[in-house]
């Protein structure tokens, strides 16, 4: 597959698309390499029907950071002015999340995460990078030091990723697209 080919197949899902839709392009997709992951990338959800669909926008969700593969910030939210800032996201409440999506995306939580946004803001990295095996084809991986999570990777474009979030407990991936930010 082409990278055009594969950037317009991803934009064409944008809206949506099925879980096994999501996992047919991304099982047509090279890996990405531990190197390729440097950057600060902005991040968009793809929603695929998976219980967190919407969730990370609802609370304004930024992107994500890699500094090397050992300083990660899998987590940027906006400051107040607008800044990207990583959050810790040990503080997730994952269980809540996979049990009662619709309570955590209610008005009163999202409001509450944005007044105490400021204090989950961290500047210790909270994830390293590992390049690891996922549906057949290594890949850098996203592994969160403080939960069962892991993000995958696979390159439409160098500066376009397909991310496919494994969580323990979740039915499927949760899928998102980054791309790199340019200064």
């Amino acid at each position: 597959m082409t990278a055009e080919d594969a950037v317009r197949e991803l934009d064409s899902r944008r809206g949506g698309a099925t879980p096994a839709a999501v996992l047919a392009l991304a099982d047509r997709l090279p890996g990405v390499g531990v190197a390729g992951l440097v950057g600060r990338w902005r991040g968009t959800e793809l929603p695929t029907g998976s219980p967190l669909d919407g969730l990370l926008t609802a609370y304004r969700w930024w992107g994500k950071e890699v500094v090397d593969a050992e300083t990660v910030h899998p987590l940027l939210f906006p400051d107040r002015a607008g800044r990207p800032r990583p959050v810790q996201p040990a503080l997730a409440p994952l269980t809540v999340l996979r049990r009662a999506p619709g309570l955590v995306r209610s008005r009163p939580a999202r409001l509450a995460f944005a007044v105490a946004r400021p204090l989950l803001t961290t500047r210790r990295p909270a994830a390293r990078v590992r390049t690891v095996e996922h549906r057949g084809v290594l890949t850098a991986a996203l592994v969160y030091d403080r939960l069962p999570v892991v993000d995958v990777f696979r390159q439409v474009t160098p500066d376009r990723l397909l991310g496919l979030m494994d969580a323990r407990g979740l039915p499927g991936p949760y899928a998102f697209v980054l791309e790199r930010e340019r200064s």
